[in-house]
């Protein structure tokens, strides 16, 4: 029987390649509805990751299927503690409002992406364009807050954070940040794009990066601070576990990764104006947060064991299969060489 810690993974690489598929969009409505003019570098290469919805719906029925391994808190147990669960936290209403709310995203954001080719073309392209660029941050909360409560908060039925949903949020949009610093530098340095994208957008990015590692650390420890000053054994347990348990040089490591480093980085502009450098603590974000994911998710009880090869295999598998789907959608759009 696959044990609890290697079922992880599964969960981890479908909220990684959910947040890259939602984030492209999300990030595009955000520049465009504040105004900021660099969109137009961005826009095309961000939401091509809308291409990794697919991947994503599938390793969701996959997490669905396997319903016993991927939710511990069946028959309202959580290894082998008896816990009372609301009365919505059933498989099938579960497995209906993930869906449901992964197909009206998809949609949602198709028709984005198609009003953004054409909102140019006239007024009314415009205004219609804006009607649904308005709506996309909604969604994003909405659903991100919903996935986060039903794959990690809750693994733990005793254990509740209200702001648990925004942090989370605020976690994995800056992992989308990163990944998207580190690959425009890929694909400008390799020469793969029909028009390549501007330096000045590796500053652009960093500065991003630093605010949401800021936002980050605000919303950990408003939400640690609360729970360290109520000193329940119930909500203690969980952060104890992780940090103290069998996971805690992951932990640890992801401190480092996602806070320590890029705050102390960024703060300076010659670090931001540097693309190798930016690069490399970008790296060490997606890195961090790939670790936090498994150690909220495989850690709820502090004890378990770290898949390396299981880990290594499956990821690998997700990349190959996600680089096609993004490839080929970025050859339709013309977006790259050959």
């Amino acid at each position: 029987m696959i044990s609890y810690s290697n079922w992880s993974v599964l969960s981890v690489n479908f909220i990684i390649v959910l947040y890259l598929a939602l984030s492209g969009v999300t990030l595009c409505s955000v520049l465009y509805l504040v105004g900021a003019k660099w969109v137009v570098e961005v826009k095309h290469l961000a939401t091509a990751l809308f291409a990794l919805f697919p991947l994503a719906l599938v390793l969701l029925v996959v997490l669905l299927v396997g319903y016993e391994h991927t939710f511990p808190w069946l028959g309202h147990t959580s290894h082998g503690e008896n816990v009372h669960m609301p009365g919505w936290y059933t498989v099938p209403l579960l497995a209906v409002r993930e869906i449901i709310g992964m197909l009206t995203v998809m949609y949602v954001w198709w028709v984005f992406i198609q009003r953004q080719k054409v909102r140019e073309n006239s007024p009314e392209d415009a205004e219609r364009f804006h009607s649904i660029a308005v709506w996309i941050p909604f969604y994003t909360v909405l659903y991100a807050t919903m996935v986060a409560w039903d794959f990690e908060m809750t693994l733990k039925p005793s254990w509740h954070s209200a702001i648990y949903g925004m942090q989370n949020l605020v976690s994995n949009f800056g992992m989308f940040l990163a990944f998207l610093l580190v690959w425009i530098y890929v694909l400008n340095t390799r020469d793969k794009l029909v028009r390549p994208v501007k330096t000045y957008i590796y500053n652009y990015l960093a500065q991003m990066l630093l605010a949401f590692t800021l936002l980050w650390m605000y919303t950990f420890f408003a939400q640690y601070l609360t729970i360290w000053y109520g000193n329940f054994a119930d909500e203690r347990d969980r952060i104890d576990g992780m940090q103290n348990g069998d996971f805690s040089l992951l932990w640890w490591s992801m401190v480092a990764l996602k806070f320590v480093i890029p705050f102390v980085s960024f703060g300076f502009p010659v670090t931001r104006h540097n693309p190798k450098v930016t690069v490399v603590i970008a790296t060490g974000i997606i890195v961090g947060t790939l670790l936090e994911r498994f150690v909220w998710i495989a850690g709820i009880n502090g004890t378990g064991t770290i898949p390396v090869l299981w880990g290594a295999l499956v990821s690998m598998a997700v990349i190959v299969v996600g680089y096609q789907l993004v490839r080929r959608t970025m050859a339709r759009n013309q977006l790259i060489k050959g």
